[in-house]
């Protein structure tokens, strides 16, 4: 019976979440169209790992992998500092970039316990991510025997310009997907809410499940041409008219 009434409750207001589901929808289309501007993301890998020695030449040295691994967290620090901002700016003027402004669009990641290093740039223009993460990877290569005193960086890609550019801000499908759902839980929600609200009568129904008696009569609302006199209807009379027996009869 519960779910029998939620059902009639969202079907008394169907047209109430259709149009919210519907105008959600609109906006995040119009919003994904012609208001969202398209990001692109260009990513290039370093490996941290130093020479071995001569006489450890083709054996795997674990004591040097660790010390690669634990170094990569101080070459986070190393390459978002100005040592390395400052020389990508003044080696690549093409970029008309700031360090701060490269700072914010750098992302430096590495995958659990691995030598390896992604840097990650995000901007408007693909080629100009390209061009910006390339520049930053090789400056950090070059710097880095003078600051660490060790030559132990080595660039394993670079990102290339001919690998079709994807926005990665932009799915409209998912989106989409997700304003249905939340503008229809919005919807059924606020239904529910006025249907709660709602303490008037509409039928007799509403009287019966109120007070748990039956209803023996129903008086309905009259519209105009009901209230109208038609040709059945009773002229009403004068005094005095009619006919009357008299009192001699």
């Amino acid at each position: 019976m519960q779910l029998k009434e939620y059902i009639r409750m969202i079907r008394k207001r169907i047209w109430l979440i259709g149009g919210i589901v519907l105008l959600v929808c609109a906006v995040v289309g119009v919003k994904n169209v012609y208001f969202t501007p398209q990001i692109y993301e260009a990513t290039a890998k370093l490996i941290i790992n130093q020479t071995p020695r001569p006489d450890r030449a083709g054996v795997v040295d674990y004591s040097v992998v660790q010390t690669n691994i634990a170094l990569t967290n101080s070459y986070k620090q190393i390459m978002m500092s100005s040592a390395i901002m400052d020389q990508v700016v003044t080696s690549f003027p093409d970029l008309k970039a700031t360090p701060s402004a490269l700072t914010q669009k750098l992302r430096v990641n590495t995958a659990g316990d691995s030598q390896v290093m992604d840097l990650t740039i995000r901007d408007l223009s693909y080629t100009k991510a390209v061009k910006t993460v390339n520049a930053v990877a090789k400056v950090f290569k070059r710097q880095i025997p003078s600051i660490m005193k060790m030559d132990n960086v080595t660039i394993l890609s670079e990102a290339s310009l001919t690998e079709p550019a994807v926005p990665v801000n932009s799915n409209p499908a998912i989106q989409m997907f997700i304003a249905f759902s939340v503008s229809l839980l919005l919807g059924i929600g606020l239904s529910f809410l006025l249907e709660v609200l709602d303490d008037t009568f509409k039928n007799e129904e509403d009287v019966e499940k109120e007070l748990g008696l039956p209803t023996l009569s129903l008086i309905t609302k009259m519209k105009k041409e009901d209230r109208r006199s038609d040709g059945s209807a009773t002229t009403p009379k004068q005094v005095g008219e009619g006919q009357y027996a008299a009192i001699n009869q």
